[in-house]
């Protein structure tokens, strides 16, 4: 008899289960009937609770759920199914731990990791959802050899996981799964054309591949083309409308736009569905910031540390709103969270470059300068920089670039006069300038804009090996009119982030100081300036600055110093083979006397004079810079040598930086064809 009433048991879970596809309601009433015969029956409660969820009742499903996990803490599909529940229900923390906990006991399901992905995706958490995918990716493709690339892509070994995709995809080349496989790979060695074209083949193959799409949404911004990545992002969102990750992209894409009213109100969406993501409440501090909208973004910064004391990136960013002043149980806070040992260390070097900047505002020299120091070691041994790279491009821009060459292709480029460049290096004045020129009604500020440094990436090509001579031996064999397709194509690209109508708009990213040369051969109408600053203050200035990328040579004094010295000697070629080409602004100078530095540059510039760009604090705009709150206040004389405070650890700089500090604001002689010497 027994074994009969187990037998119409097992039969009736089965029914339910059957049902539990089709009809929500009826397999609860079959999980039902089940428990009333064999009461805690834990399949039949699984059921009960998914039931209840796809019906729609979150509260009955998560009571049934939450009971079963307690009792059998070791079921992944209960777990799993509690995280579907609080998911849903908007519990997202909770929906990440039962998730996580389902993984655990069960890491071979492909479920379990496809929706950690997701859940880890609404709160913004992008990098775990990265590696949430790739996990997912391993428990779902049986084929052994890419089992072993997912292992390796989970590992991060990508050397080893590229050439098993390579292999696999010589021999089945529309297999979708291992091409967005090896364009994950090529995302992370941020080579993104690769990645990009990868993922448009797996679209071609399969165009409903939603992961694939979201993927290239992701590539396309990283790689500063906001504008394609949108439309991809708009399909998804018309099949899943309320999916936090698309949105959460979205917004992001919104931002590199320019249109931050929009990102702020898509972050808000997600926020006021998903409130519990402190990643997100982050993104959304970062573009109230860039509005200007202090006060809101201080309180989505600090929202999120009340969620995520270890966000460290929270901290710095009320760090580096530079007005701000952290009160002394915010330096006890952050020196607790440094004291821990399971702390990441990217949170690490977050909190070490925030404590720098609360002591130094204390007061507190030497110890703000010990935080510094660490912040920048930390960054340091994960983001390598070639100090000897820049040397032999400096070298080598001096002995092609010469009057003569650049006289062969006189006015070559596109005729266009609207680019205003301002270059440099970071923190020496540029945003301040930028401020003072988009004050006027003739031109329009834009943000740090990428396209010269993609330019010249094109003309290296994909090979890693010899990038300075592809790229120069590239630069010689350009033609009239691919030199002059390289300006249209500039401005072209730039297009997307013109919201007015004005003649002229700003670059002003810092490191095209790098690429006068191509900018004088590709627009040789437009302008350039130069903004300096004194090396000491503009060198600490950038040690004290966590940039987010592209700064490498600002993670040690000495390659500050030695970076700075080779700037000012490009620079002095370039005024010697295109004299009054480069405009410069010495920012000491508009702080002692602005009226006469802004009416000098605006002359450079072409523009008549007008009264707003004295009162460019006044200028409402987004400034995305570190200095986007400094620009909007008067200028003030205080803080041009406020580096003197740390003078007794410049030892280093001062060294690296030799005649070039001596001379300052003048400028030493340079050889005439070599770069310095390393």
């Amino acid at each position: 008899m027994a074994s009969q009433r187990l037998g119409s048991i097992d039969l009736a879970v089965s029914h339910a289960r059957r049902l539990l596809e089709k009809n929500a309601d009826l397999a609860a009433e079959q999980a039902g009937e089940i428990l009333n015969v064999h009461p805690g029956h834990p399949t039949a409660r699984l059921i009960l609770g998914a039931a209840h969820r796809r019906a729609g009742r979150l509260q009955a499903a998560l009571d049934v759920l939450e009971a079963l996990t307690v009792e059998f803490p070791h079921s992944a599909p209960a777990h799993l199914e509690l995280g579907v529940a609080c998911f849903e229900y908007g519990r997202s923390a909770e929906a990440e731990a039962a998730l996580r906990r389902a993984v655990q006991q069960n890491p071979a399901s492909p479920d379990g990791w496809r929706l950690l992905a997701d859940c880890l995706d609404a709160r913004g958490d992008a990098a775990g959802a990265d590696a949430a995918r790739a996990r997912y990716l391993k428990a779902a493709n049986h084929d052994p050899r890419l089992r072993a690339a997912a292992a390796a892509l989970v590992e991060n070994n990508l050397p080893v996981a590229d050439a098993l995709l390579c292999a696999h995809l010589d021999a089945h080349p529309t297999d979708v799964a291992a091409l967005r496989m090896r364009a994950e790979v090529a995302g992370r060695l941020r080579r993104y054309a690769d990645a990009e074209e990868l993922l448009e083949r797996c679209l071609t193959l399969a165009p409903s591949f939603d992961a694939a799409r979201h993927n290239l949404a992701v590539v396309l911004n990283r790689a500063a083309k906001p504008a394609a990545a949108l439309p991809h992002v708009v399909q998804l969102l018309g099949r899943e409308p309320e999916n936090p990750g698309y949105l959460n992209l979205k917004a992001a894409i919104l931002a590199n736009m320019g249109d931050y009213r929009g990102s702020i109100e898509t972050y808000r969406g997600v926020l006021g569905r998903y409130p519990h993501q402190p990643k997100v409440w982050m993104s959304l501090g970062h573009a109230l910031k860039t509005e200007g909208r202090q006060e809101e973004s201080v309180a989505a910064y600090r929202r999120a540390i009340s969620m995520e004391a270890t966000l460290g990136e929270a901290y710095w960013s009320l760090a580096n709103l530079k007005t701000f002043r952290f009160a002394a149980d915010d330096i006890e806070a952050m020196e607790d969270v440094l004291a821990r040992a399971d702390l990441a260390e990217e949170d690490r070097v977050h909190f070490e470059f925030a404590l720098g900047k609360a002591l130094e505002d204390a007061g507190v020299h030497d110890r703000s300068f010990a935080h510094y120091s660490e912040a920048n070691a930390l960054h340091r041994k994960s983001h390598p920089y070639s100090a000897a790279e820049n040397s032999r491009f400096v070298g080598r821009c001096k002995r092609q670039l010469t009057a003569d060459f650049f006289r062969a292709r006189a006015a070559m480029g596109s005729p266009s006069a609207a680019p205003i460049f301002i270059v440099g290096l970071p923190r020496a004045g540029s945003t301040l300038l930028e401020q003072i020129l988009a004050s006027h009604p003739a031109v329009e500020g834009t943000i740090e804009l990428p396209d010269i440094p993609q330019i010249a990436r094109t003309l290296i090509g994909r090979d890693d090996d010899a990038q300075e001579g592809r790229f120069f031996e590239s630069l010689a064999a350009l033609g009239a009119a691919e030199l002059r397709a390289l300006g249209e194509s500039y401005l072209e690209s730039t297009r997307v982030h013109r919201k007015t109508d004005a003649p002229y708009f700003i670059d002003k990213m810092p490191n095209n100081c790098l690429y006068v040369g191509l900018i004088h051969l590709i627009l040789p109408n437009a302008k350039i300036i130069d903004a300096r600053r004194h090396p000491l203050g503009c060198c600490f200035s950038a040690f004290k600055q966590h940039f987010a990328r592209g700064q490498g040579f600002t993670y040690s004094l000495g390659d500050l110093g030695r970076y700075y010295r080779e700037y000012v000697e490009l620079m002095a070629h370039i005024d010697a083979v295109l004299p009054g080409r480069v405009h410069r602004v010495l920012y000491e100078s508009v702080i002692e006397d602005t009226e006469t530095e802004v009416r000098r540059l605006l002359e450079h510039c072409g523009l008549p004079f007008d009264e707003r760009c004295l009162r460019f604090y006044e200028t409402e705009r987004p400034v995305r810079t570190a200095s986007s709150e400094q620009v909007r206040q008067p200028i003030f004389k205080e803080g041009t040598e406020y580096w003197r405070r740390f003078e007794p650890w410049l030892g280093a700089l001062k060294q690296e930086l030799g005649a070039v500090l001596d001379a300052y604001p003048g400028v030493p002689e340079f050889s005439p064809s070599e770069a310095l010497s390393s």
